[in-house]
């Protein structure tokens, strides 16, 4: 199958990217994940707006100074995490032969979901996806999950703190991207 992304010069665009068969191995590896986006900005200029890690997959909004290096932006974040992780600490870490013959590790799902963000409602509806999905996944709220740009997003203004209570549901339960 043949994918096209859709490249729009100074865009910002939502990425997810997902571990291989789901493994929970993110947060135990968030110090390595947060080098990887490190090493990252060695090599590109972006700005990550607003980020979520969950166990087994990260949402983030990115604009990177060239629309044209993001694809390389998460392929160096994943390839970076992939060669430094402990695969002992992974239980089913086995290669196939596919990942043989690509020369790769087990560690990643191959394909990443993106979409250019095309208004600024479209942008609000993304931080406030990227935000409530401890909430979507592990009921836990936004305040208490420190793997995510929300309070940032409340020191700065732009959330109350006990915002995603369940008093009030947001539009943002139409998106569905994992």
């Amino acid at each position: 199958m043949n994918y096209t992304r859709l490249f729009v010069p100074n865009s910002i665009v939502f990425i997810t990217i997902v571990t291989s068969k789901r493994r929970n191995i993110l947060i135990n590896n968030i110090e390595l994940l947060k080098f990887a986006i490190t090493n990252a900005h060695k090599y590109y200029n972006f700005v990550i707006y607003a980020i979520c890690v969950m166990n087994d997959h990260i949402h983030f909004l990115i604009k990177p100074d060239d629309i044209n290096d993001y694809s390389k932006i998460i392929l160096l974040i994943k390839r970076t995490f992939s060669k430094r992780i402990d695969i002992s600490s992974i239980a089913d870490y086995k290669l196939s032969e596919s990942n043989v013959k690509r020369k790769e590790r087990d560690i990643w799902q191959r394909r990443y979901w993106e979409h250019t963000i095309r208004s600024e409602e479209d942008l609000y509806r993304h931080i406030d996806y990227i935000h409530y999905n401890p909430m979507k996944h592990y009921q836990i709220t936004p305040k208490d999950w420190k793997y995510s740009t929300f309070s940032n997003f409340v020191r700065n203004g732009y959330y109350d703190v006990n915002w995603c209570n369940f008093d009030d549901k947001h539009k943002i339960l139409d998106l569905d991207y994992e």
